[in-house]
């Protein structure tokens, strides 16, 4: 491994290390009692809730691949999302996501432009729905700090722009080479988000896949025998996904418990069970993730745990998945 690809890793995992040593290290004395009244049957309730949640998101891919007139079954949607999504855990900025391209295109004949066409209007959604929970959670929390509103403002914009740009660019035609391929890129974006139909199921599937979300880290909290109103863990959640999505350290994983923590606190959580809640919150859901794409590589076959080894030692240099 060369020093380029070795820092692509080292680096961003010792930030997530120190994030995590830092917020342990804080409450220590306080994490040992928090832990000796947890009620682990909550735990149990939590990864049956997470698993559901990622049906729910297979469900919503099929979606988006079949106004794309791509035809894949809800287990092979599910597990193309578990295998990027593995990926990402451990390939810096998201590039994990690209190994979908390549499994659609074994698995359905999709052209790499759909697969990452799906792949844009998937992660639009997260974004714009979570921002939108954001929003509509700030008024109904006290002493919300003024970064909160800022973060969810610029993804709010970000999205804004984004679709002004697929309604004004999703019809228009070229003849150059380059120009041709982006334009046929933003012309399929623009088939699978924007009309009433697909807008109205994305929509209210990603607010269902969400509030899922959302109830993971509630009961995770229950286990505590702590009280924290739905709403502040809504809010924890979404600037906690909306900070994780700049790619600082792989899945997030640091950036997230932080976020998390600091927005449970607002409710009056100490912070030792904050930081619990948070850390495993995030811990019960990447362990989940990752169960779902050792499983997942089987169920596609050799082929795929191939595609991962390539991505491990390709992805990581240069962002290469084929």
């Amino acid at each position: 491994m060369n020093f380029k690809k070795a820092g692509a890793i080292i680096i961003p995992t010792l930030i997530a290390a120190g994030i995590l040593a830092y917020m342990l290290w804080r409450v220590w004395d306080d994490l040992i009692v928090a832990l000796q009244t947890a009620v682990l049957s909550y735990l149990i309730a939590a990864v049956f809730i997470c698993v559901a949640a990622w049906f729910l998101r297979g469900l919503r891919y099929q979606y988006i691949l079949k106004k794309l007139e791509v035809s894949i079954n809800l287990w092979k949607s599910t597990a193309c999302i578990y295998i990027s999504q593995t990926a990402n855990l451990v390939i810096p900025a998201r590039l994990g996501d690209l190994v979908r391209l390549v499994i659609l295109k074994h698995e359905a004949d999709a052209t790499y432009s759909k697969g990452l066409s799906s792949l844009v209007v998937e992660r639009f959604f997260d974004i714009i729905v979570v921002a939108l929970l954001g929003a509509a959670a700030m008024p109904f929390v006290l002493n919300v700090p003024g970064w909160f509103s800022t973060v969810i403002a610029v993804s709010l914009i970000f999205c804004l722009l984004f679709m002004i740009l697929i309604g004004l660019f999703g019809n228009i035609k070229s003849e150059n080479k380059y120009l041709k391929v982006l334009f046929n890129l933003i012309s399929e974006i623009k088939q699978a988000s924007l009309n009433i139909s697909a807008i109205f199921i994305l929509g209210i599937s990603s607010v269902v896949i969400w509030l899922f979300d959302c109830v993971i880290c509630m009961v995770i909290a229950m286990m505590f025998n702590v009280d924290i109103p739905f709403i502040v863990i809504v809010l924890a959640i979404v600037i906690g996904n909306l900070v994780k999505a700049v790619p600082v350290t792989p899945g997030g994983v640091g950036t997230y418990e932080l976020a998390v923590a600091l927005t449970l606190e607002i409710s009056g959580t100490t912070a030792a069970v904050a930081t619990l809640i948070a850390v495993i919150d995030h811990l019960l859901k990447n362990l989940v993730t990752l169960a779902g794409g050792v499983i997942s590589m089987y169920l596609f076959g050799d082929w795929a745990v191939d595609l991962m080894k390539r991505a491990f030692s390709k992805g990581i240099d240069k962002g290469e998945m084929i």
